[in-house]
């Protein structure tokens, strides 16, 4: 039925093809194909024939299907999809008129809302690219990432003017979010309110692309540069496991920069949902914008959930959280006990995706995973493969760890500034090593680059890591490998403890020797008040490795 409505349409303009029966029956329980009053059909189709699967797409298609009802709620207040459609129109004249073209690239250096949302629309009916930004990037990184990737224009909230001053690129600027009006640059909401051109714009001959920057926790981010799918099949993967329905509202406190909080936008557009974007992550304001507005999804990085979790209980249970269906992780590790923490506290409503800005995503935890299997990463959704190589690129079985291999239809199409991962029979690698249980899911062990040998056996941080989160007194820990002159590496485990906890480092080696092999126990511990993270939450443990450098360092000189 659904092919004979559709007609000749082309495989995949409508992202219905292949997987038609699965993709059809997901997206009809989503809300996402249901019936419409046919001439509004008939306009949808044409808009999706016109732009594809892109976000150009879904915007249009929204504002023809609810025009007036709301698409965002910021620190501005509230715009209806119709007015987002024509605000992004008339953006994306603008930005033609200042010379930006299909083709283009355009920087996007700013936080969670209205502006950031409506530039990357207007990139879109652009055919312009987009450079997702890290908000937490210091001038050299930012000259750095602008030479290597040579946009055209930026967009940036007046925050980071400093940022932009130190930078000195020559190129156009346009501010996103203005606060105090010190920047002598254009906002685009002044572009938008001098454009009198609101008239839809004639599709790119060649769709855009969005460059995520990798986190950069062990070295200089890097640009992971990905088209659009061909399908609405990867969107179906997704929403096969997690229950995001249409027309519901969702929380974004992951950075809109960072692939899991851009990957539910662009759900988002798909099942027109309300965003509530909020600049910056406050743990109480969060609860609040889910009470208040009723939201049924809220996305996060693991380390916000910790975050609220650290409110005193009476501040938690003041806030009805009853219409909490969704909490949606991803981002970095997820420590089994806080995800059992935080379910008991709001409720069986956490799914943690496992992925990597390079392979998209390759494993799904649902609730149930998560209470039956503290830690694990998931199991592997519809459409997607992997696969456990050994060294020798040879397939392991169930229970063997290996490197993880990815491949679906998020095609990563390489570095921007050249190279790639490795592939094996066509899949990417995720970069980490893990096994697969009797049932199929996923654990991860560690890193494949952060594997250290100890006195001839092979350690993974990562296992002493999930071990001493769940001690009662630690909040947080970090294990990374150090140079040992008896066994040539050993571990050194960097700890934050609870306001309440006490742990000194003999108590900790021997928790750890009382649940691991003797090789694993740390040789050292040091207790510091917080971890160094970048702004998605991830540990990054090359400031630690160049702490402990800077100490040998100061050790060869007293020598």
């Amino acid at each position: 039925m659904i092919r004979e409505r559709f007609g000749k349409v082309k495989v995949g303009s409508l992202g219905l093809l292949p997987d038609v029966p699965f993709n059809v029956k997901v997206l009809v329980d989503a809300g996402i194909v249901r019936p419409t009053r046919p001439d509004r059909m008939a306009r949808v189709l044409r808009e999706l024939r016109r732009w594809g699967a892109s976000p150009a797409a879904g915007a249009a298609a929204a504002a023809i299907r609810h025009p007036n009802e709301t698409m965002i709620i910021d620190e501005l207040g509230e715009l209806t999809f119709s007015e987002v459609h024509e605000r992004s129109n008339k953006l994306a004249h603008a930005f033609a008129e200042q010379g930006v073209s299909e083709g283009d690239g355009i920087a996007i250096l700013a936080r969670n809302h209205r502006g950031f949302v409506e530039t990357v629309l207007a990139v879109s009916k652009l055919g312009a690219n987009a450079l997702f930004m890290n908000t937490m990037f210091s001038g050299p990184q930012l000259v750095d990432v602008l030479e290597r990737e040579d946009p055209k224009a930026v967009v940036y909230d007046e925050e980071f003017l400093g940022v932009m001053e130190k930078a000195d690129v020559d190129l156009k600027r346009f501010v996103a979010w203005a606060e105090e009006g010190e920047s002598d640059d254009p906002t685009i909401e002044s572009l938008i309110e001098a454009t009198d051109d609101a008239a839809d714009l004639k599709p790119p001959e060649k769709s855009s692309k969005f460059i995520v920057l990798t986190s950069g926790t062990t070295g200089t981010p890097k640009g992971a540069q990905r088209g659009q799918p061909d399908t609405l099949g990867p969107i179906a993967a997704l929403l096969s496991k997690i229950p995001l329905k249409a027309r519901e509202t969702t929380v974004i406190s992951a950075p809109l920069f960072h692939s899991w909080g851009f990957a539910h936008f662009s759900i988002g557009l798909s099942l027109s949902s309300t965003y509530v974007l909020r600049r910056k992550f406050d743990p109480e304001e969060m609860l609040r914008s889910i009470q208040d507005n009723k939201a049924s999804a809220l996305i996060v990085v693991p380390v916000m959930l910790q975050r609220t979790l650290q409110l005193d209980d009476e501040v938690i249970q003041k806030y009805d959280l009853s219409t909490l269906k969704a909490t949606c992780a991803s981002g970095s590790a997820l420590p089994g006990e806080l995800a059992i923490e935080w379910m008991d506290a709001t409720g069986d409503n956490l799914y943690n995706l496992y992925g990597s800005t390079e392979v998209a995503w390759a494993t799904i935890a649902t609730p149930q995973d998560l209470r039956d299997a503290p830690g694990t990463a998931g199991r592997i959704p519809h459409g997607t493969m992997l696969k456990i190589y050994d060294e020798d690129e040879k397939e392991l079985p169930q229970g063997e760890t290996g490197r993880i291999f990815v491949g679906n239809e998020m095609k990563f199409e390489g570095y921007t500034g050249g190279g790639n991962k490795d592939i094996i029979d066509g899949l990417l690698s995720s970069g980490d090593v893990g096994h697969l249980d009797d049932e199929g899911r996923l654990f991860i062990d560690g890193r494949d680059d952060e594997m250290i040998v100890s006195g001839g056996e092979n350690v993974f941080p990562r296992e002493v890591e999930d071990l001493l989160a769940g001690h009662e007194a630690v909040d947080e820990v970090a294990v990374i490998g150090v140079d040992d002159e008896k066994y040539g590496q050993a571990l050194k485990a960097f700890v934050v403890t609870t306001s309440s906890g006490s742990l000194d480092e003999d108590e900790a080696k021997k928790y750890v020797k009382e649940n691991l092999a003797g090789y694993k126990v740390p040789r050292e511990v040091e207790f510091i008040d917080e971890l160094p993270r970048n702004a998605t939450g991830k540990v990054v443990k090359r400031e630690l490795e160049e702490g402990e450098e800077e100490k040998d360092g100061d050790d060869s000189s007293d020598d």
